[in-house]
């Protein structure tokens, strides 16, 4: 096709963003680019994205509102398929390596400026998956994520979701994915294994399981809404190999390094006094391999010892008590 033909053709495209004639017109612009015709690519780029543009603003795309937004239920027992967490209950306040920080800033970044990623034909990542040992901060991520971002937070009720009865686990995902299509939210998917766990042609439950693994594999694969899907695992080896594949991103979560620790101890103090007997460096130093939340659990349990036993100031003691206690607690 000579390009006063494909001209006259972009001109007349308009419509939505997400509709077929528009992709393909992307797909042609790809096409002219790659046969180096990068001046009429470019050219071809702006009349799309001035006629979507002029489209965007006379028909704006109709979200649902959260005052109209309503989490659906198992047909069984009515009970919801995701809790709601209230924005201000949202854990925020997270110590990350500079790593993880920099993936997370990048999803925000991207959902931020969806919009002007559109009229170059990109999307943003939506769809993450957070691994890692257990206590390492997964699901205070996902959180933090919709905390930065303003949206509201969902998290999936798996014992909603699975049911003894047949087809019905399938039946709810179905309609938890349906219902937040075009609503902008953070919906976590906690411990995700649960039901993306490889299928074993060998297990008992195998046809339940491959149900439930294939309708995951549909709902990933076209999800394309308003908000972000978080998953958190901490054993991404159980997942089948299948659904990894439907993830935008993948951040693991390690555990907290020696200078993670010692901020992690300097915040988790802070209200407190510390006896000056104590370094905190070398104490950090001796927790090198726990995770973050027996950490914070270390620190909180020498401090209510203090503040039960009355003194003024959180003793070596008290701190060499918690750290006995909880070190074997971590795995």
């Amino acid at each position: 096709m000579n390009q006063a033909l494909l001209t006259r053709l972009f001109k007349s495209i308009e419509g939505d963003k997400k509709a077929p004639l528009v992709r393909i017109a992307y797909s042609i612009i790809e096409e002219e680019e790659k046969k180096g015709h990068s001046k009429l690519a470019r050219k071809l780029g702006l009349i799309l994205e001035n006629n979507l543009s002029k489209y965007e603003y006379s028909t704006p795309f109709k979200l649902t509102k959260e005052a109209d937004f309503k989490i659906p239920a198992d047909r069984r027992y009515k009970l919801p398929l995701a809790n709601h967490i209230e924005h201000e209950n949202l854990r925020r306040e997270m110590v990350l390596s500079s790593t993880v920080k920099s993936k997370i800033l990048r999803i925000e970044k991207e959902y931020l400026a969806k919009e002007r990623l559109a009229h170059h034909g990109l999307k943003p990542r939506k769809k993450i998956l957070l691994y890692g040992a257990s206590g390492c901060g997964k699901s205070m991520t996902a959180e933090k994520i919709a905390w930065d971002l303003g949206l509201p937070f969902y998290k999936v009720r798996f014992d909603s979701i699975i049911s003894s009865y047949l087809g019905e686990s399938a039946s709810n995902l179905q309609k938890l994915f349906d219902s937040i299509r075009n609503y902008p939210c953070v919906l976590l998917l906690d411990e995700f294994d649960i039901i993306g766990k490889k299928r074993n042609v060998n297990s008992n439950d195998a046809g339940e399981i491959h149900r439930i693994v294939n309708i995951l594999l549909g709902l990933l694969e076209e999800y394309d809404g308003e908000g972000l899907l978080v998953a958190t695992t901490n054993l991404e080896d159980s997942l089948d190999d299948a659904l990894f594949r439907r993830f935008d991103d993948f951040i693991e979560l390690p555990r907290p390094s020696l200078e993670e620790i010692v901020a992690l101890l300097k915040i988790s103090f802070s209200a407190l006094k510390l006896s000056r007997d104590i370094n905190i460096n070398d104490y950090a130093d001796k927790m090198v391999g726990l995770s973050y939340a027996i950490i914070v659990k270390i620190a909180n349990d020498a401090a209510k010892r203090s503040v039960i036993d009355s003194n003024s100031e959180i003793s070596i003691n008290d701190l060499n008590k918690a750290l006995v206690e909880n070190s074997a607690l971590n795995k």
